[in-house]
């Protein structure tokens, strides 16, 4: 009987997964046809086929099938981001980075609190903790938009760098907020910056010492054995800086950010690989990452709980308008302005203040809390689903075409 339901179950999960490569195949064309990023089409094609519609994708948000995919695929997303970056960029507009992902949390959860507190009439440390879950932008949807959406380069790559560095600040604000809220703890701003700190710098060692020994192994002119074994040394490197931070209490993203960051500048480390070698590699990344980007946010529209949302949508969607029209606006120029050494525009500020889309990320952390019993954790989920569904849908379909109202744009 127990072989037969496990038979079953594998059954399901492959069904399962044939369904969704298909959906998102022809989502991924229709993406093109309507020249908009691929994963606003995904999000809206999994609400289509999720419980809430059709029925077709029935997969529970804390199954092992769901945890895997956005573990794995936020981690292959975020690898393949890092490996876009470039190390010039980033010491050009380090300061306001690290401001803006630290600081910038903090401030945006702020002012994002106080709205809940007002709108929803939540107590004030719930309030916070709302602000604390949505506080972090998602690297798993800005990534794709800028790998579709060619804007200013040191713009892109410092929205997609922050997006990966204050996702530790983001959970770590975010359980350090709960400790107090079910009288478990209490804050310490001394200790949430140590926790920051050692979760920021392991994450980065990890990355690193992974990234080098991955270019090396790879594209060392003498030590490079696994040159033609590339693609799977990309994978085997991803899920072992994931797991290696995370089982060190570090960030598993940070960790996998900077790996990619250090593959994809191995020409500053001395390595170099044949362009048949670097084009076979580049391939089957763009490949493995457009099929975590359907999984993911697939699963994630079909997800979503719109009785849940209903029961506070309209006082939801007045903080998720402070959320995206005060919060973010005032993180962006507070945190960047005083940077004289990236000297930030106005256009390129305000196109900052315009990307922030919010998704996978604080969708598990709103998962987790509901797992939990925390206090006003159903709110907290409704207020969370529909931040996902007006900044995925409203601020990513629209970057492109403010990126080229600005003259942020390049054109191809």
């Amino acid at each position: 009987m127990q072989s037969s339901t496990s038979l079953e179950l594998a059954k399901h999960a492959l069904l399962m997964f044939g369904i969704i490569l298909a959906a998102g195949t022809f989502s991924g064309v229709l993406s093109r046809l309507l020249r908009m990023p691929d994963v606003v089409v995904f999000l809206l094609v999994g609400i289509l086929l999720g419980p809430n519609a059709s029925g077709t994708i029935n997969i529970a948000a804390d199954s092992t099938f769901n945890q895997l995919i956005l573990i794995f695929g936020s981690s292959y997303i975020l690898f393949d981001g890092g490996a876009t970056i470039r190390l010039k960029v980033l010491k050009e507009v380090w300061i306001t980075l690290v401001v803006i992902a630290t600081i910038g949390v903090l401030i945006t959860a702020a002012i994002t609190g106080v709205a809940a507190y007002y709108f929803l009439g939540l107590a004030p440390i719930v309030a916070l903790l709302l602000g604390a879950v949505i506080a972090a932008t998602d690297p798993a949807t800005l990534v794709p938009v800028f790998k579709q959406v060619r804007i200013k380069e040191r713009v892109a790559q410092t929205v997609m760098s922050e997006s990966a560095f204050n996702d530790a600040m983001g959970a770590i604000l975010t359980f350090t907020v709960l400790g107090i809220a079910m009288g478990t703890g209490e804050f310490s701003i001394g200790d949430a910056l140590i926790d920051l700190l050692k979760q920021s710098l392991l994450g980065i060692v990890i990355g690193g010492v992974l990234g080098y020994l991955a270019a090396l192994f790879i594209a060392h002119e003498k030590f490079g054995f696994l040159a033609e074994f590339a693609p799977v040394v990309t994978l085997m490197a991803v899920i072992a800086a994931y797991m290696g931070a995370d089982g060190l209490h570090a960030s598993g993203f940070m960790a996998v950010f900077v790996f990619g960051i250090m593959l994809g500048n191995q020409e500053s480390l001395g390595f170099k690989l044949t362009r048949q070698e670097a084009s076979l590699l580049e391939d089957y990344v763009l490949t493995t990452a457009f099929i975590m980007r359907m999984f993911i946010f697939i699963l994630l529209g079909a997800q979503v709980d719109f009785g849940l949302m209903n029961q506070y949508l309209l006082r939801g969607v007045a903080v998720v308008v402070v959320f995206m029209l005060v919060a973010r606006p005032v993180t962006v120029f507070l945190c960047a302005l005083p940077d004289r050494r990236a000297k930030w525009s106005f256009k390129e500020m305000l196109f900052m203040c315009w990307t922030r889309e919010t998704g996978v990320i604080p969708g598990a952390l709103a998962g987790m809390l509901v797992g939990m019993k925390a206090p006003g954790a159903q709110i907290i989920a409704s207020v969370t689903f529909t931040a996902i569904l007006m900044t995925i849908l409203i601020q990513a379909t629209t970057t492109k075409w403010l990126a080229k109202k600005l003259g942020l744009l390049i054109e191809e």
